[in-house]
């Protein structure tokens, strides 16, 4: 993506935090100090402007699993947690809150988020294989555990339930990550990260 496409759909985002999905072209023409025209030469209408925002986020979100996937220092289970939960840090307080919105309002661009949401799981299928094979992860249906995921979601943007429970984003993202992975973790691995955490506050204790 180009330097001024991505500069405008940052001021988007930004726009987005402020005044959800109602902020209109205007004002971002005006918070870019960028007439109309030039804009619309860039993006030629709000409607594109979201399907390309969507990208964007979400080629974000790609770039930080690479991260993740790259960090020598993580174990398997760890890795898969923060695989599922990846998010670049400057969209962490980002208010997703009611993005449910976009399914009246914007239908094309809820399809094509929720298409994002079920694509590119190949990274992730093959660390839930590799877990299972090693015996980190209890044998489970990768296709039930994916199907979860996307549904809850799904269910965030399909619903104010956020809003409802004053939770953002991150916070039930993370929260349906934790329930996910500890539920598929084998035994011994949760016998090991409870060994390893008694050994470490018995070290504490007697001051090794």
């Amino acid at each position: 993506m180009d330097a001024q496409k991505a500069k405008i759909i940052e001021a988007a985002i930004g726009l987005f935090q402020e005044y959800g999905v109602k902020f209109t072209m205007d004002q971002l023409a005006r918070s870019l100090k960028m007439s109309k025209k030039t804009l619309y030469v860039v993006l030629k209408d709000k409607m594109t402007l979201y399907h390309e925002a969507v990208d964007y986020l979400f080629d974000s979100i790609k770039t930080s699993e690479q991260q993740v996937l790259q960090d020598p220092d993580l174990d398997p289970a760890e890795r898969i947690r923060r695989l599922l939960g990846a998010m670049p840090e400057r969209y962490r307080s980002l208010n997703f809150q009611k993005l449910y919105i976009l399914r009246d309002k914007y239908p094309e661009i809820y399809r094509h988020l929720t298409e994002r949401l079920e694509n590119d799981w190949e990274e992730t299928i093959r660390l839930l294989e590799e877990g299972m094979e090693s015996g980190v992860l209890r044998r489970f249906s990768i296709p039930v555990f994916k199907t979860m995921m996307e549904s809850s979601l799904e269910r965030f943007f399909q619903q104010d339930v956020l809003v409802q429970n004053g939770i953002t984003y991150q916070e039930a993202l993370d929260q349906v990550v934790g329930i996910l992975v500890d539920g598929i973790r084998s035994e011994a691995d949760h016998q090991g990260e409870t060994g390893a955490g008694r050994c470490s506050e018995g070290n504490r204790m007697t001051g090794q």
